[in-house]
């Protein structure tokens, strides 16, 4: 059904099927708010402690407040859309912070590229660039944090101030100049 100039029209209760799509015949498969990483069986899950701890506020977040916000809504459709969304959400957080693994920064002066260095280097172009390694759940381009497995942080680790590492990209090798490690 649908209104135009306040006239109501319906569809017919048959309808050719060259008028409909495909995916109209599919289930409705759950949104997620955000793809959850995937780590290859075996591999750690590493967090930075303050990793941990937003992603146990995101947690809170939704089972404190958003999910009961969602459940209050009128539109049967929309709650059961909004609740799949945010239950897998919640299942994703509570698996990953039970399999976490947090890493604690290094104490004292370290001039090594270890886990939750954030890492400013200088490219051929000559533009600076500040990467922080964390963990895959952690990662946000948009800040230049970048998972600890991605080939930029694959190609710091280990790197000390002053050094250069190649970083191998499909559009050809960058080379990459460290000048400042820093943590906290």
């Amino acid at each position: 059904m649908w209104l135009v100039a306040g006239r109501e029209y319906r569809y017919p209760r048959t309808m050719s099927k060259a008028f409909t799509r495909e995916s109209d015949d599919l289930p409705e498969q759950p949104v997620a708010l955000r793809p959850p990483p995937s780590l290859p069986p075996g591999v750690k899950n590493y967090l930075t402690s303050d990793g941990a701890a937003r992603l146990r506020a995101e947690l809170e977040q939704l089972v404190e407040r958003q999910r009961p916000e969602a459940a209050a809504l009128s539109d049967a459709d929309e709650v059961r859309r909004n609740l799949q969304r945010i239950d897998q959400r919640i299942h994703h957080l509570q698996q990953s912070l039970t399999s976490a693994e947090i890493v604690q920064p290094p104490s004292g002066s370290v001039d090594q590229v270890r886990f939750g260095a954030t890492v400013t280097v200088r490219e051929r172009s000559g533009d600076q660039v500040q990467y922080r390694i964390v963990g895959v759940d952690e990662t946000d381009f948009d800040r230049g944090w970048v998972s600890w497995r991605s080939p930029i942080a694959k190609a710091l680790l280990n790197a000390r101030t002053g050094e250069r590492v190649r970083l191998k990209l499909p559009a050809g090798d960058e080379e990459l100049e460290i000048l400042a490690i820093a943590y906290g």
